[in-house]
């Protein structure tokens, strides 16, 4: 499974186009909800060996204001090239395209976020002859979501909400009313967001607490990835139980015995080993044979 807060933070857009509507009133922005969204490519490389790619791009049409481009980037850090291909982004797409753009900037951290959300100015400094204001998204503006009715509103803002707080020490009880949340949503709906979610956690602490919940709360979905983050669930619950009958039995713990087990992700090989586990005296006949 991918593993990446990165694609988790503009994919959710591309998965649900009309966030953007919802996402620009939190960001106090008055921008008119969208009546389609249209993916467009992202590949924005001329025919010079220069490759630039935007992360997410949409057309987004509106009832009244027309169309316009949304170009989304996910920023995981402060990136000093960003403020010359951000600008180029912009004024390529516009020359392209001939539409109004937006750049919106999705972050999980304060300091990447006010960094992000700079101007970008180009020219003298008598004369600014361009200048990009783009928008961010991130943990200092988007809200912490712990009602599941409120969750229940709108599933596609909680879950940027919840990755874009992925460091916030309250993660848990986040996590914990968006499971609560996908309880009655149909699976069409649901898949996805599991798996952006865990995206969007990426190698962090609070990646474990979401798998785990998916493991309980939402053991009746089926769905691939649903099933995925269950069986990691369940190696992991079942690593830790094995390592604690070992050392109950007093039985000998290598650094590469640990190792074995820690990164075993075969919930059915490690539910055999504990079986043995409760019966042996050595660790060799834990993984006879193996």
């Amino acid at each position: 499974m991918v593993s990446s807060p990165h694609e988790a933070m503009h994919r959710i857009f591309q998965e649900f186009p009309g966030l953007f509507s919802r996402v620009s009133e939190v960001l106090g922005v008055d921008i008119p909800p969208p009546t389609s969204a249209t993916p467009l490519p992202t590949d924005l490389t001329e025919a010079r060996p220069v490759e630039r790619r935007v992360d997410t791009l949409l057309r987004i049409e509106t009832a009244h204001d027309g169309p316009f481009l949304l170009a989304i980037e996910a920023q995981g850090k402060k990136d000093p090239r960003k403020t010359v291909s951000w600008p180029y982004y912009v004024s390529y797409l516009h020359n392209r395209y001939e539409l109004p753009i937006l750049l919106l900037v999705v972050c999980q951290d304060h300091a990447t976020a006010e960094w992000a959300a700079r101007p970008i100015s180009i020219g003298l400094r008598q004369w600014q002859t361009f200048a990009l204001y783009p928008l961010v998204a991130g943990p200092h503006n988007m809200p912490v979501i712990t009602d599941v009715a409120e969750a229940r509103k709108d599933l596609a803002l909680t879950t940027l909400a919840a990755i874009t707080h992925a460091d916030n020490p309250d993660v848990g009880a986040i996590l914990k009313t968006l499971s609560a949340a996908l309880r009655d949503t149909p699976e069409a709906i649901a898949d996805p967001i599991i798996e952006l979610t865990a995206q969007g956690l990426g190698n962090r602490p609070a990646a474990q607490q979401w798998r785990n919940l998916v493991a309980v709360d939402l053991s009746f979905y089926k769905s691939f990835m649903s099933e995925e983050i269950r069986d990691e669930g369940r190696a992991k619950g079942r690593a830790e139980s094995l390592l604690l009958v070992l050392e109950a039995r007093g039985i000998a713990i290598t650094d590469g015995i640990r190792e074995k087990i820690d990164t075993c992700d075969d919930p059915q090989l490690l539910h055999q080993w504990l079986n043995r586990a409760a019966t042996a005296t050595t660790t060799e006949e834990v993984f006879a044979g193996e």
